[in-house]
């Protein structure tokens, strides 16, 4: 993502782009080809260059990851949410040396799948700085939360430095200042339609293809989605996301309509081969109580609108066990020794008395008969 997407879009804006990593092959492969290609999932196949990059690895060499924070304009990071507290103490660090060096401003911009995800990374960021540092970060460091957008799937190119890429992408970040121009960032005033709209479209159809298509034994997400019950399940989904998402917003809901069916036809793309078991992953994160499938199940259910196609999506990821996958083996030991109500309430924050957890359970009951 960090190269595909967000990087590529500094490096095609002039910026010399550092890519900060613990891969050490990565990154000795940047610093020694200082360049790669962004591939588009086309019959064409089209690509893209990228030039005027770098690498650092966090592990070994904090010092210079340190010195690059002082002389950034950016920072962002696309690593998943569940990583942002582990680089929070080294970002801290580069940033307390920056505030007692300079005034020169820097934007901090968390490109992750998760609300307010630069908010998350600002927490744990001011967790390990002291209050004089703290005092010095107002109008010199800038945290803006952002919403991304484009599929990466899980990359097979045997050591290449190459990522393969959709067409499609979408980076909307949250400000009212005037900062410096990224090609392809948009900018809003307020992100949250924007952050909703598409976790609760993308990421939730997305998660629904998977899960169904796992339990269905399927391999990738066009794949599944050829599977006319299951394509029509996630219609159902999305139509419930999407009235939540209209009366919330006041989306128009003919747009929006054409909004889900574009994403729909993105997740179609055959070149992307994109992995079911990819797209499923880390299943307890997504079954959090802000994420993609719950926090849209509870949000139709307090404003009184249908959320039973939802709690199905929810019983099916309770359901994914993959084998290789460290959260999901997990999710199924609590499973096993818990059960599925406590697990919810564990995981998901439901109360047992709730309706979501009552038609969930009453979900995974069929999908476990469907699945026997």
């Amino acid at each position: 993502m960090g190269r595909g997407f967000i990087g590529a879009l500094f490096s095609q804006s002039g910026y010399h782009v550092t890519f900060v990593d613990i891969a050490e092959q990565i990154i000795n492969q940047l610093n020694e080809e200082k360049s790669y290609q962004v591939k588009l999932a086309t019959d064409k196949g089209e690509t893209t260059k990228i030039n005027n990059v770098s690498g650092l690895n966090n592990m070994t060499q904090e010092n210079e990851v340190v010195e690059a924070i002082q002389q950034a304009t950016y920072l962002t990071t696309a690593i998943g949410p569940n990583i942002l507290p582990r680089i929070a103490p080294l970002i801290a660090r580069g940033l307390k040396e920056r505030v007692n060096s300079q005034n020169e401003k820097l934007y901090v911009i968390a490109c992750e799948n998760q609300i307010g995800a630069t908010d998350i990374l600002r927490n744990h960021i001011l967790e390990h700085l002291d209050d004089e540092t703290k005092g010095k970060l107002d109008g010199r460091i800038y945290f803006f939360n952002s919403a991304v957008d484009r599929i990466v799937p899980i990359q097979d190119n045997k050591g290449s430095l190459d990522v393969l890429v959709e067409t499609y992408y979408e980076w909307v970040v949250e400000t009212s200042e005037i900062i410096p121009e990224v090609q392809g960032m948009k900018i809003v005033e307020d992100l949250a339609p924007y952050i909703e709209r598409k976790l609760f479209t993308v990421n939730t159809g997305h998660a629904v293809i998977a899960y169904l298509g796992y339990l269905s034994g399927k391999s990738t997400i066009d794949q599944t989605l050829a599977d006319e019950k299951i394509a029509k399940q996630v219609q159902e989904t999305l139509k419930e996301t999407g009235a939540y998402l209209i009366k919330q917003y006041g989306l128009d809901e003919a747009e929006h309509t054409k909004y889900i069916n574009k994403i729909l036809e993105r997740f179609k793309n055959p070149y992307l081969n994109d992995a079911v078991t990819r797209v499923a992953r880390g299943p307890i994160r997504k079954l959090g109580p802000e994420d993609r499938l719950v926090r849209p199940a509870t949000e139709a259910q307090k404003a009184g609108l249908s959320y039973s196609n939802l709690a199905k999506a929810i019983a099916a990821a309770l359901l994914f066990d993959f084998n290789e996958d460290e959260e999901a083996q997990k999710l199924q030991a609590m499973i096993k020794e818990n059960g599925v109500m406590n697990v919810l309430k564990e995981i998901s924050k439901l109360e047992e008395n709730s309706e979501v957890t009552k038609e969930v359970i009453n979900q995974y009951e069929k999908l476990q008969q469907e699945v026997k």
